[in-house]
């Protein structure tokens, strides 16, 4: 059945045309005479049988009916040119992955990680874009995703399966000077500091400090951020404390502008883990991928046994 598509090149005018609310600047942008354009833009809107364009003192501008077409076409254009960079970048191979992946776990535990990755399967190219929240893999190009939550929250994500790959372990740490020369700070030193909030996790400060019995009227009190990347940065310049993942400050805390200041993990029970769509067979580069995170996520930061990261696929999905 043939598909009721408009032609590419009428699409690209519209495209271009709605983003330059002109048609002379559409033109310009794609090296094609105005009455090109305009004779694009007529035959596109007799297609459709709707006006997209309304006439004005000062040119064009969308209809109603226009803005909503143009958000949905910008969408699919830049879609299809992504996919076909893709093809061009990896000369048709199939060993491509769209990965979604939490923003910090991505950038401190991931990327450095990924030249072993290369060098043992040169052919996988990995894409990624950060999420943080659930989402339907068939509204996405996404291939799979890195995320951080609890058991739960893994098995509320419809239509998926997981992997998990590590525990969470979050400590309080802050610049080396917190600690004055004493080898640790009890609860009750750490609650007369300023303590930095994580925006995306509000109760972490109380939390931890009910699990140790100490009262601390700030729990709930100093300046907040987005990202763990940002409250780690914020302690490394001794704005405060921080309840922070280790696993993402391994590279501060080996250079030591990061210490534990407190040897008591918050209680929790998140982790991280590859999430994929369920299915009865993933294809071969998610399937080696995946054994390679689960190899790397066995090795310890100091004595990974990095000549046995060989991505393999496993033998079922």
């Amino acid at each position: 059945m043939r598909r009721k598509i408009p032609s590419l090149q009428a699409l690209l005018c519209f495209d271009a045309a709605a983003r330059h609310q002109s048609y002379t600047r559409a033109a310009q942008e794609l090296a094609l005479t105005q009455g090109a354009v305009s004779r694009q833009l007529t035959t596109l809107e007799q297609f459709l049988g709707v006006a997209l364009f309304k006439r004005t003192r000062h040119g064009v501008a969308l209809t109603s009916s226009g803005r909503d077409y143009a958000t949905q076409v910008a969408t699919r254009l830049a879609a299809l040119e992504q996919d076909t960079l893709d093809v061009m970048s990896t000369q048709g191979s199939a060993r491509v992955l769209h990965l979604a992946s939490v923003p910090t776990f991505a950038t401190r535990w991931l990327i450095p990680r990924l030249p072993r990755l290369r060098a043992a399967a040169p052919e996988l190219t990995l894409h990624i874009d950060t999420r943080t929240r659930p989402f339907l893999f068939a509204d996405t190009p996404f291939d799979c995703a890195l995320y951080a939550g609890t058991l739960d929250q893994i098995s509320q994500w419809s239509g998926t399966q997981a992997v998990k790959l590590l525990d969470e372990v979050v400590l309080p740490v802050g610049a080396p000077g917190l600690l004055q020369g004493a080898a640790a700070l009890e609860p009750q030193a750490l609650a007369q500091l300023p303590l930095l909030q994580q925006s995306t996790r509000p109760e972490a400060w109380r939390v931890w400090f009910d699990a140790q019995g100490v009262s601390a009227t700030n729990a709930l009190s100093g300046p907040r951020f987005e990202q763990f990347s940002m409250t780690a940065a914020a302690a490394m310049h001794g704005l405060g404390v921080a309840l922070v993942p280790l696993l993402l400050i391994e590279q501060e805390l080996a250079r030591g502008e990061l210490v534990v200041l407190c040897d008591r993990p918050l209680t929790n029970a998140r982790a991280y883990y590859l999430v994929r769509p369920e299915a009865p067979e993933s294809p071969a580069a998610l399937q080696a991928f995946q054994a390679w995170l689960v190899q790397a996520a066995r090795c310890g930061a100091d004595n990974a046994r990095w000549d046995d990261l060989t991505p393999q696929a496993p033998n079922s999905p």
